[in-house]
């Protein structure tokens, strides 16, 4: 029987216990939530999950460190909504304990004219820094990358690489040391686990790793996923076009990459972005929906108009007015399974042009035998329903050919909009509808015309 995780349970009673203390007006022990309790992360889910004035309040009663630890735990509109409230200096008082990557992120939130600004306040180290990761978009390796990395030698030895750890200020999530040359290009990885294990006096060259490649800096987040997910890594360099490392991606980022693509897909599925906030107010809410509803309601007049071409065969046989939407219905899903698949494909990164031609032979394949069979249903149901063998035939027909047409175009439609540079995931369903929606209506009410009548 499936349990609650104890700190599922601990968040849970920590946010009741907030908003209790908020709704009694006890400050001090809304204070001592904001101040102790509660860790960013959760003080940023406990204000994603709240209307808009509670969350004012919980931000208020946060310290300038406090307000930075959380931000960058924060959905892009509230990063948005915090920063648009700050000037440069405020910004860079808040943030100032944040790593060089998650300050980056932030600042890709706001105005250009303000970055400029920030960036000019900081020492030139750290503007060196930040400037260097916000030259890549945020949605590659050089974007995902932190530049908190230990590089080694492989000519020195691990009882010299021991003595230099101790040193240093470890960075989380240290599985593995860098191993570059003298021009700092990346060689190959040493492991935590072999610096351990084997005998001081060991060079780095003999253990080091050198099979582990760098990703290059403009590498599409998606892709540096999929890299991590194959080879079960913890952490990755990420080098330019000449090999220089840059920096190394965490396995923590890689699975906020996972989580926001997976929201992307189910989100963009409805016309949504997935950094919408949910508390938004009515109007931003409203402005945000109303394109994709514009958009399906111009594809809806296209169907129409279609059938309005055939007003006097619907006129004459109400029946074609009623199964109609059975054979668009029939369309759609199976054109809807197909598009699904693909998209999700191309994602996992299974799905590429070499392969392709099979997959659409397969889908076609899949999409005339089911269309075959469910038109003999279907075609049954006709008889029993109005007594007409002719009707029965030509709806069989028409579930057929939408059927065939909507597998091809559910197949084919991702690259297509992809090669446009639209999103399939967001633009594939309402497109995909389209074509069921007119090639049914044209077929089923054309077959109809020339043998019904």
């Amino acid at each position: 029987m499936p349990t609650t995780s104890p700190h599922l349970e601990q968040h849970d009673h920590d946010r009741a216990g907030l908003l209790q203390a908020l709704e009694a007006g006890d400050l001090d022990k809304v204070q001592r939530y904001c101040d102790e309790d509660l860790a960013p992360a959760d003080l940023a889910h406990i204000m994603e999950s709240s209307p808009g004035r509670v969350r004012e309040l919980l931000w208020d009663f946060l310290s300038d460190e406090r307000q930075g630890a959380v931000l960058p735990h924060l959905n892009e509109d509230l990063q948005q909504a915090f920063l648009a409230q700050m000037n440069a200096h405020e910004i860079l008082e808040t943030t100032q304990d944040l790593d060089h990557d998650d300050l980056a992120d932030l600042l890709q939130q706001i105005p250009e004219p303000v970055t400029r600004q920030v960036l000019s306040l900081m020492p030139p180290s750290d503007r060196a820094t930040v400037e260097g990761l916000l030259a890549y978009p945020e949605d590659t390796a050089g974007g995902l990358m932190n530049t908190d990395l230990i590089t080694v030698r492989a000519d020195v030895t691990l009882e010299t690489v021991l003595r230099y750890l101790r040193r240093l200020e470890l960075p989380d999530h240290l599985d593995s040391l860098w191993v570059v040359n003298r021009q700092f290009r990346y060689v190959g990885l040493l492991p935590i686990t072999k610096l351990l294990t084997h005998a001081p006096e060991t060079p780095v060259r003999e253990i080091m790793q050198d099979d582990i490649e760098g990703i290059p800096a403009t590498l599409h987040e998606d892709q540096v996923a999929r890299r991590f997910e194959r080879l079960d890594l913890v952490s990755a360099p990420v080098v330019n076009d000449e090999g220089i490392l840059l920096g190394r991606i965490t396995v923590d980022d890689v699975v906020d990459v996972i989580r926001d693509s997976a929201d992307h897909a189910v989100m963009s599925m409805a016309g949504l972005d997935e950094e919408d906030d949910i508390f938004a107010p009515v109007i931003r809410t409203t402005r945000s929906r109303a394109v994709w509803l514009g958009i399906n309601m111009l594809t809806a007049f296209i169907a129409a108009a279609v059938m309005s071409q055939f007003e006097a065969t619907i006129a004459q046989i109400v029946a074609l007015a009623v199964l109609s939407p059975v054979v668009a219905s029939m369309g759609g899903i199976a054109g809807s399974q197909t598009l699904t698949v693909m998209i999700r494909g191309m994602a996992t990164g299974h799905v590429k042009r070499d392969n392709l031609g099979w997959l659409i032979s397969r889908e076609l394949g899949s999409g005339a035998v089911n269309g075959v069979l469910w038109a003999s249903i279907i075609g049954a149901i006709t008889i029993g329903w109005y007594q007409d063998s002719d009707l029965a035939l030509v709806i069989a027909a028409a579930i057929v050919i939408n059927l065939v047409v909507a597998v091809c175009a559910g197949a084919t439609l991702p690259f297509l909009l992809k090669s446009l540079r639209i999103d399939p995931a967001l633009a594939g369903t309402v497109v995909l509808t389209t074509i069921t929606d007119v090639v049914g209506f044209l077929t089923f009410l054309s077959l109809a015309t020339l043998f019904l009548l």
